[in-house]
């Protein structure tokens, strides 16, 4: 009896149509991890996927990648991997062909995290422009946080050592688990209603799945909307969520928050202190230059006062009135000492000294001066004049 033989095509072409029935392999998810991942210059992906008992290979066409695939898949990724499982018929063996391809667990939860992220920066709530300044001085913070643990512990210690007189309101709200988002955003209405000055939203840190009440839509609209300034103190200072982004300020840790909404008062003392110390210090300087600018003003006030340009006036007056003393004595003595030269000279040519040394004045009948003989003749009669009076005498005849 002969055995009926096939050659390789037939069998591998009936073994495709077999996995091509199964209705199952046709659209299936698969996941595991990624190794021996190739991006072929085409834009195909080459990968296998693997687990604790095996490996299958998997390619993802070009065609495929701009709908299915929303990462830069590597090596290492966990991955769930939909498409078909079907035989390439010139090797004799079976593959996945991916279809979609998205990360398994946190994986999926960042693609999460990514996706709401980029829609909420798109409606402008991460804008600088819809920040809140934080108030440098308040009286009451308001925390939002697990009533147990080491972050309000931390927000406790360090707001008491900051300034022991800013009160803390406490909202014991759920940060894990189902239920943790609506209690966040319970907790920042509560605290918004009793009008505390600041806020802070916040939990230690954790797994993205930890904290991923946080990367919660109405956990951010709740923290947009907020009248009171928030700050956002969630996990590490590696840790960041979708509250980091909306909320007016992010501090790294819950310790890190309470430092940046607590203003030191030891701090506030001190610098009061050395304001005071410039106040004094500018005060007195500000007198000094003051009292001397009223000095400069009292003299330019002296210089331009009436009573001192009357002053200036009289002594000008009493230099003329000495001058013209002086002027009026010296014109005097001139005026004396030429009278004194015409006097002599006066008495020099004086009648009265010449009758006094013997001479007489002789007049004729008319009164006329007789200084020549022959102005009279014999019997005129002459008046002669002496020192002590005057007589008449009659010519009797010349000499």
């Amino acid at each position: 009896m002969m055995k009926h033989v096939y050659s390789v095509g037939q069998v591998n072409t009936y073994i495709k149509n077999m996995f091509a029935q199964d209705f199952m392999l046709r659209r299936i998810s698969v996941k595991g991890e990624v190794s021996n991942c190739k991006y072929h210059s085409s834009g195909h992906i080459y990968f296998s996927l693997k687990d604790e008992t095996g490996t299958m290979a998997a390619v993802m066409f070009a065609g495929n990648r701009k709908c299915g695939l929303k990462f830069r898949m590597q090596d290492g990724d966990h991955v769930v991997v939909t498409g078909s499982v079907e035989v390439y018929e010139r090797d004799g063996r079976y593959q996945l062909y991916a279809r979609e391809i998205s990360l398994d667990g946190a994986g999926a939860l960042f693609l999460k995290f990514e996706a709401l992220k980029q829609e909420l920066a798109e409606m402008g709530m991460f804008a600088p422009e819809y920040k809140q300044p934080i108030p440098k001085y308040i009286r009451r913070l308001g925390v939002v946080t697990a009533p147990t643990g080491a972050a309000v512990q931390d927000i406790r210690n360090i707001s008491h050592r900051r300034n022991p007189y800013v009160q803390l309101i406490l909202y014991p709200a759920l940060v894990q688990g189902d239920g943790a988002a609506q209690s966040i955003v319970n907790g920042i209405h509560a605290l918004e209603s009793i009008g505390v000055d600041t806020m802070i939203v916040g939990r230690g840190g954790g797994s993205i799945e930890d904290l991923w009440a946080f990367n919660e839509e109405i956990v951010a609209r709740a923290i947009f909307a907020c009248k009171v300034p928030v700050i956002s103190a969630v996990g590490h200072e590696t840790d960041t969520t979708i509250a980091d982004y909306v909320a007016d300020l992010r501090a790294p840790t819950p310790s890190a928050a309470a430092e940046l909404a607590v203003y030191d008062f030891g701090q506030f003392q001190e610098t009061v202190r050395l304001l005071n110390t410039t106040l004094h210090l500018r005060m007195r300087e500000h007198i000094r230059l003051e009292r001397q600018k009223q000095q400069q003003l009292q003299l330019r006030l002296g210089y331009l006062s009436p009573q001192a340009v009357l002053n200036s006036k009289k002594q000008y007056l009493a230099d003329l009135e000495e001058k013209l003393i002086q002027r009026m004595d010296n014109r005097l003595q001139m005026d004396r000492h030429r009278l004194q030269l015409l006097a002599g000279r006066l008495e020099a040519g004086s009648p009265v000294k010449k009758l006094s040394c013997g001479f007489s004045f002789v007049t004729d009948e008319k009164g006329k001066p007789v200084t020549h003989k022959k102005q009279v003749q014999a019997g005129d009669k002459i008046t002669v004049r002496t020192l002590d009076g005057k007589f008449y005498a009659r010519v009797t005849e010349h000499g």
